[in-house]
């Protein structure tokens, strides 16, 4: 395949949110909807580096919920509702606000890995050194 060195360094904001290769820009990054590829069609990039984990999850739960709580709480402020109400109205407000940014999240933070090099992080551990030996206390000379 070809060098680091050939490809141009491209934004993982644009790579990534358009589900493209971070290295040429071109290849597609998934195979479903949130499956990664094992590699780009164009270039050939391994993506065995990409490991977003639940970070596209987190992020969307985390700024999703708050308009849906808000949206559930003045329906049931404002009208008194019966709960069948909140299954029309919040739940389908709730997938159209998780599922859809999924997608562009994961792309952006795969995109990021590959653009920052991040990877797993990898601790060296020293080797154990014995701490000295102190000689027993029976043996020890008291100068007086």
């Amino acid at each position: 395949m070809s060098s680091e060195q050939e490809w141009p360094p491209l934004p993982p904001f644009s790579t990534g949110v358009r589900g493209r290769c971070p290295r040429c820009g071109q290849g597609h990054l998934f195979s479903g909807f949130l499956k990664l590829r094992s590699h780009c069609e164009v270039c050939g990039l391994d993506h065995s580096y990409a490991d977003p984990a639940d970070g596209p999850a987190f992020f969307v739960i985390c700024f999703a919920s708050i308009p849906t709580v808000i949206l559930a709480l003045w329906i049931e402020a404002r009208f008194e509702p019966p709960y069948w109400v909140h299954l029309v109205t919040t739940l389908p407000f709730l997938l159209l606000t998780c599922v859809p940014p999924l997608r562009p999240l994961k792309g952006w933070l795969v995109a990021s890995q590959y653009f920052y090099k991040a990877e797993e992080a990898r601790f060296v551990t020293a080797t154990p050194t014995q701490p000295p030996v102190a000689p027993p206390a029976d043996k020890v000379s008291r100068s007086t």
